[in-house]
C-alpha cells in the first residue's frame, strides 16, 4: 500500500481536482446566466425589456431566482417513493456534469515547469463516453417521473424517454461518418486534426445538421420540448417537484445545452482552434495562446447557446407524431445516406 502511494503523482491528482472544480463552477455559472440570457433574448425578439430590476440591467436576476428556489418550501408527496424521488433530479444533474470530462477546453499550458492539459480525461473512446453518459441521463427523468406517483408526470417521463432514445440513434449514425473521416474516437485528437482551419463542418455539413437537430431533442428544447408540454401534461415529468429539486432539473437542462454546444464546437468547428489566423505568426507564449484558444471555444459555445434560444422563440412546438416521424422516418435515413456517401467518397479517394 505504501509503495502504491509513493508511485502516485499527487501533483497530477491535485491538478485534476482543481480543474474539475473549475469546470463545474464554470458550468454552473454559465447555466445560471443562460437563464438570464434566454429571458433577455426572448424579450428582444418580442420587443420588451426582460429582467431589469434585480441589479444593474437585471444581472442579479439569476441569483434572485436561485435564492427563491433554495428558500421555497420543499414538498415530497406522501405517496411517492422518497429515495427515488430524491435520486431523480440528482442523477439528472450528475449526468449533465459528467459529460464535460472528455472535452478539450484548450491547449496545454506550462505552470511551474509542469505541462498541464486543459482536459479532465483524455480517453481514447471519448465519443463513446459522451454517448454512454448521455444515455444515463434518461434515467434521471424516468426515475423522477415514476417516483412522483403522478400519472401526468409518468406520461411526461415516458415521452422524454422515448424522445431521447429515438434521437440518440440518428445522432450516433451521424457521428459514424465523422469517425470514418477522422479515424479516432478521442475528442482531443479530433480537435488536433482540425487545427489550422481544417474544420469537420466542411466535410460533414449534413452530419452536423443531423447532430444539431438531435441535440435540440436531447436537451428537450423547442420545438422538441414535448416532455414539458404544459398545455397537455401540466408541468411534465417534474410536475411534483419544488424547491431545489426542481432547480436541479432546470439546471440540468441548461448544463446539457452548454455541454452539447461544447461538443458540437469541438467535433465540427475546431474546438479551441482560432479561425482564419496563423497562430505561430503572433509570437505569443504557449500559455497566452492556450487562454486565447479557450476564449475562442467559449465564444463558439455562446453562439450555439444563442442559436438554442433563437430557435425556442421562433419555431412552434411539434406534435408528438411529427416529432417521432422526423426522427425515425427522416433523420435516420438521412444519417444512413450520409454515412454511405462518406464511405463511397473515401473509397473513391483511396483513403
Amino acid at each position: 500500500m505504501n509503495a502504491f502511494l509513493l508511485t502516485v503523482d499527487w501533483l497530477l491528482v491535485l491538478e485534476k481536482f482543481l480543474f474539475i472544480g473549475f469546470i463545474i463552477t464554470i458550468s454552473l455559472v454559465v447555466a445560471m446566466y443562460t437563464t438570464y440570457a434566454e429571458r433577455k433574448v426572448a424579450a428582444f425578439i418580442q420587443d420588451r425589456l426582460g429582467p431589469n430590476r434585480a441589479g444593474p440591467f437585471g444581472l442579479l436576476q439569476p441569483l434572485a431566482d436561485g435564492m427563491k428556489l433554495i428558500f421555497k418550501e420543499e414538498i415530497i408527496p406522501t405517496s411517492s417513493s422518497r429515495f427515488l424521488f430524491i435520486l431523480g433530479p440528482a442523477l439528472a444533474m450528475i449526468t449533465a456534469m459528467l459529460t464535460g470530462a472528455v472535452i478539450p477546453w484548450g491547449d496545454k499550458v506550462e505552470i511551474f515547469g509542469r505541462t498541464v492539459e486543459l482536459q479532465i480525461a483524455d480517453i481514447n473512446i471519448g465519443i463513446l463516453y459522451v454517448f454512454g453518459v448521455v444515455s444515463m441521463g434518461v434515467y434521471g427523468i424516468m426515475i423522477g417521473s415514476w417516483a412522483s406517483n403522478n400519472k401526468y408526470s409518468l406520461m411526461g417521463g415516458l415521452r422524454a424517454a422515448s424522445q431521447i432514445i429515438s434521437y440518440e440513434l440518428p445522432m450516433g449514425l451521424s457521428l459514424i461518418a465523422l469517425l470514418m473521416i477522422t479515424g479516432t474516437l478521442s475528442m482531443k485528437e479530433m480537435v488536433a486534426q482540425q487545427i489550422g482551419g481544417n474544420w469537420n463542418i466542411i466535410y460533414q455539413p449534413l452530419g452536423f445538421f443531423i447532430f444539431l437537430v438531435c441535440a435540440f431533442a436531447e436537451c428537450n428544447r423547442t420545438p422538441f420540448d414535448l416532455p414539458e408540454a404544459e398545455n397537455e401534461l401540466i408541468g411534465g415529468y417534474h410536475a411534483e417537484y419544488s424547491s431545489m429539486k426542481l432547480g436541479f432539473y432546470l439546471f440540468a437542462e441548461y448544463i446539457n445545452m452548454f455541454i452539447s454546444s461544447a461538443v458540437m464546437a469541438s467535433l465540427y468547428f475546431g474546438g479551441y482552434d482560432i479561425p482564419f489566423v496563423q497562430e505561430a505568426s503572433w509570437g505569443l507564449s504557449a500559455n497566452i495562446m492556450a487562454l486565447i484558444g479557450g476564449a475562442v471555444l467559449m465564444t463558439k459555445i455562446i453562439l450555439f447557446l444563442f442559436l438554442f434560444m433563437w430557435v425556442r422563440w421562433t419555431i412552434p412546438r411539434f406534435r408528438y407524431d411529427q416529432l417521432m416521424n422526423l426522427g425515425w422516418k427522416n433523420l435516420i435515413p438521412l444519417a444512413l445516406i450520409n454515412m454511405l456517401i462518406t464511405g463511397a467518397v473515401m473509397l473513391w479517394l483511396g483513403k
